[in-house]
């Protein structure tokens, strides 16, 4: 299997990972683990949580996601088998979120216990904190991979402008630089990505790892009206693409799915895999049934025709 680098970190992936949102939320610890299982057994690695997975499920205190992966570690012996990407900076309560130094130091330690490690492959800023100054942010995440806590960093949920400035910021004081970006991408939400960010992307020469890769589910071809929205918990995400622009990609999804014998989510996931400087979709299952499905997108490798045919329906 083709692994791909995260930025110039050295650490190389195999182009799929694995969305840890799911841990502690629609898969409880044992089915969390199951999944961990068959995903490391089918020969992938890469798997990305944030210490505010879940604060949204009621009764959870956040670090619910890492936990289960940190038991999971712990139970399977595993850890060098696996790529663990965590991130910090989302509100974790009162006081407790934010890119400073004293939060960020204080939060890798917390991440560190939950996941049951003494490093963090890739510790990723969950959200632009314009309240903390870049370079003091940096300096925060150099002096974690100076200890061996972190190896290398990456951002998420930047703009492009702030990315080229934080990318600056590490160049000229020569802090730890990201090598990563984690944006909202897919076949349905593909502007913001596009227009901007991809181009500061491949100038800086960093790894792209995609979220919402299937668009909440949608593009997995499992909402085709409102009445499949009752069908999951995420359901009330998926009505903004019920829409005539969204009706046309499933339709080309589900043309390219039949020829080549495949289903519509692991073709979405194709091609996000295609496009240039990416390094991996970010998809989550909730069963080994779903996720043997989404992971045979690694595998796909959609013809030229067939990406063209999916741009020209995801136009926009």
């Amino acid at each position: 299997m083709e692994k791909r680098e995260l930025g110039r970190s050295g650490i190389k992936v195999a182009p799929f990972c694995f969305g840890g949102n799911v841990f502690g939320w629609t898969a409880d610890e044992q089915t969390s683990f199951n999944l961990l299982d068959a995903f490391v057994d089918s020969g992938l690695d890469f798997i990305d949580t944030a210490d505010v997975y879940s604060t949204w499920v009621p009764g959870n205190k956040g670090g619910d996601s890492e936990t289960i992966i940190g038991n999971w570690l712990k139970r399977s012996g595993k850890r060098n088998e696996v790529i663990i990407a965590t991130k910090v900076g989302k509100p974790m309560g009162p006081d407790k979120k934010g890119l400073s130094k004293a939060y960020i130091t204080k939060a890798v330690e917390d991440s560190l216990k939950r996941l049951q490690t003494d490093y963090i492959d890739l510790y990723q800023s969950h959200d632009d904190d314009k309240n903390t100054p870049l370079a003091e942010t940096l300096e925060a995440f150099t002096a974690l991979i100076k200890q061996g806590k972190v190896r290398a960093i990456g951002a998420s949920n930047y703009e492009a402008g702030r990315l080229k400035e934080a990318l600056k910021v590490s160049s000229d004081n020569n802090f730890a630089s990201y090598q990563t970006m984690q944006p909202e991408y897919n076949l349905y939400a593909r502007e913001d990505y596009e227009k901007e960010l991809e181009a500061v992307c491949h100038e800086n020469g960093l790894g792209v790892i995609t979220y919402y890769s299937l668009a909440s589910g949608f593009l997995t071809g499992k909402y085709r009206s409102e009445n499949d929205i009752s069908k999951s918990s995420r359901g009330q995400g998926i009505k903004k693409f019920l829409n005539p622009r969204g009706y046309k990609i499933l339709a080309a999804l589900d043309k390219i799915a039949a020829e080549y014998d495949a289903n519509p989510a692991s073709v979405a996931l194709a091609w996000v895999i295609a496009r240039p400087g990416i390094t991996a979709p970010i998809a989550s299952a909730t069963s080994t049934k779903q996720l043997n499905e989404i992971t045979k997108a690694i595998w796909l490798n959609l013809a030229p025709d067939a990406i063209n045919q999916l741009n020209i329906a995801s136009s926009y």
